[in-house]
């Protein structure tokens, strides 16, 4: 059945460059487009009244940005900005709807999304009050990687702290201790994840919670991935 929706919609796809910092939407930004990165990752962000953040959400090529536009509300208070540089696709909000409003497999589809996304902004407020900022960087650096086609990328400390909203200075001696165990190597914003195992060894149980989720929800779009 899919087929036929997406040959629906395929002419309408846009390729468009996802550079690192472009920010997809703003708090409070009525959707004119919602997003399907394939090689890049985009950051979902919560904004503080004081011009803090802290990342709630990631999405890959898993997933769609600008959930909000089916879900009725159009805009958020989220910001969305590229985590990692790469491509994608964009599609207009008012052809989205159209689709969704067929109440058929891609509605259904972009339903069992948004739970998997909910589950994972679930989860990281629940990792982020209870678990160590070591965990929480194991956390996000696995599913960057679910995300990624090698085990590498470009990533400041001091990005990464605000992605998790705590001191660089906690990032910066997580980060020396993952390296001396040899999980990872760190230099000059560049992080190589050596002992993918060793990783998933040491983090919280919350990465395996969202990693099943999105398993169980969105396998078959695994499976056409892969084939």
């Amino acid at each position: 059945m899919l087929d036929a929706d997406f040959a629906r919609l395929a002419p309408y796809l846009e390729q468009v460059s996802m550079l690192l910092g472009d920010v997809i939407y703003d708090s409070g930004d009525k959707l004119q487009h919602v997003y399907f990165p394939t090689t890049a990752i985009v950051s979902i962000h919560y904004l503080l009244e004081n011009g803090g953040s802290s990342e709630i959400a990631g999405v890959g090529n898993e997933g769609v940005v600008g959930v909000s536009l089916f879900m009725g509300g159009n805009s958020t208070p989220s910001r969305a900005v590229v985590q990692t540089g790469g491509v994608g696709y964009r599609l207009k909000a008012h052809l989205l709807m159209e689709e969704f409003d067929r109440a058929g497999p891609v509605m259904r589809l972009l339903l069992r999304y948004t739970q998997a996304l909910i589950t994972q902004m679930s989860q990281t407020a629940v990792c982020n009050r209870h678990h160590t900022v070591e965990q929480q960087l194991c956390r996000w650096l696995l599913l960057t990687m679910d995300r990624l086609p090698n085990r590498e990328l470009t990533m400041t400390q001091e990005l990464i702290a605000n992605m998790l909203g705590v001191r660089r200075e906690g990032v910066t001696e997580a980060a020396g201790r993952l390296q001396q165990r040899g999980f990872i190597s760190y230099r000059r914003g560049h992080i190589s994840v050596l002992d993918r195992a060793g990783l998933e060894g040491h983090v919280c149980e919350c990465y395996g919670v969202v990693k099943k989720e999105f398993a169980r929800l969105l396998s078959d779009v695994r499976q056409r991935q892969a084939s």
